[in-house]
């Protein structure tokens, strides 16, 4: 669409859809997960055992788009077109994926979070492209979800998105948790803080008062006629505790 738009004319344009590494999804012996950079959205959806381990990385990535579309969306071209709205970025996030980046100087592992640097500029060096996403391997009670606002039903740009991945103990108590937020902000934001007002807790409403909280107090939003910024900030803390919610239920029964 940049191209046909003349938004980006580059010299070059090479095609690395039909590469088999990029276009495969590989469950690995200690159930992390491998996607290649190029497979579509569909083949995501229809992927049951990433759909067992991962239901918020392959619901954020339904959101995108038409039935046509995701027949040639990909989690790649998500990530690499660097919308800050970007609906499968904030899930893959919060679920602590890895980017396998190949280049002139060979490959190098980055955290998701830092390949984006502001809206349509990433981190890639000059030469290299997104090879693979690397899944963890989904701990025992431990669950993730990806929740976004719109102002329509279908096909829209998220005015907020919120993806949380959490693991419990066995008492029920949360030992780690991820809390990632798109839409808010240049890039997708990996709160901290509001992971961390959820470990050592049940998720109880102190605790998911104090996610939202720091949800809301990590949003640096645009004031546009989608949303005023503080309607984007309480709406982030809102979505994050109703996402955390899911993730619970989910972690409950893992």
């Amino acid at each position: 669409m940049q191209l046909r738009a003349g938004v980006v004319k580059p010299d070059l344009v090479v095609d690395i859809k039909r590469i088999e590494e990029l276009k495969a999804i590989k469950q690995e012996s200690d159930g992390s997960f491998v996607i290649g950079a190029a497979v579509c959205g569909q083949a995501i959806s229809e992927n049951e055992a990433l759909h067992k381990a991962w239901p918020g990385v392959v619901e954020a990535m339904d959101l995108i788009g038409s039935t046509q579309v995701q027949g040639r969306a990909s989690l790649g071209g998500n990530l690499c077109n660097a919308s800050p709205a970007a609906d499968s970025v904030p899930g893959i996030i919060a679920a602590g994926a890895i980017c396998i980046v190949a280049g002139p100087n060979g490959r190098r592992e980055v955290p998701v979070e830092d390949i984006p640097t502001g809206p349509g500029k990433t981190s890639l060096a000059k030469g290299e492209f997104v090879v693979a996403f690397k899944l963890p391997p989904r701990p025992a009670h431990s669950g993730d979800a990806y929740l976004r606002m719109i102002p329509r039903t279908e096909m829209d740009i998220a005015i907020v998105g919120a993806g949380v991945n959490l693991t419990l103990d066995d008492n029920g108590v949360c030992t780690a948790a991820r809390v990632a937020l798109g839409a808010v902000a240049p890039t997708a934001l990996l709160v901290k803080e509001a992971g961390d007002a959820l470990i050592g807790t049940k998720l109880d409403d102190a605790a998911l008062k104090k996610l939202a909280a720091a949800a809301s107090a990590a949003c640096k939003p645009i004031d546009d006629k989608r949303g005023t910024i503080e309607y984007r900030k309480k709406v982030a803390g809102v979505l994050a505790q109703r996402a955390a919610k899911i993730a619970l239920e989910r972690a409950g029964s893992n």
